[in-house]
């Protein structure tokens, strides 16, 4: 006959929870063998393909910034603008 499992608390915030987690065991609170399989199939962010004019010049300087740190350009674009974002929404 299996232990009776314990109630899981009510948190106020994810930091709380998450805190929980850290030093507690999920199986004196779950009971693993009544859990259905989860299926994720799109783990992936999806993307949108857009068209960007750039000055050629731009575009070639952009291309040795993306080969001195060995990635595609595309992706240092993309890194560029998510940090400019970051850094503008923390202001």
């Amino acid at each position: 006959m299996s232990k009776a499992k314990s109630k899981v608390p009510t948190f106020k915030t994810e930091a709380e929870e998450r805190a929980f987690w850290e030093t507690h065991d999920s199986t004196d609170y779950v009971d693993w063998s009544k859990a259905n399989k989860a299926v994720f199939p799109n783990l992936k962010p999806s993307t949108t393909t857009i068209s960007l004019r750039l000055p050629e010049a731009l575009l070639d300087r952009i291309k040795v910034e993306a080969n001195k740190r060995d990635m595609p350009y595309q992706s240092l674009i993309k890194a560029w603008l998510a940090q400019d974002i970051d850094e503008h929404r923390r202001a």
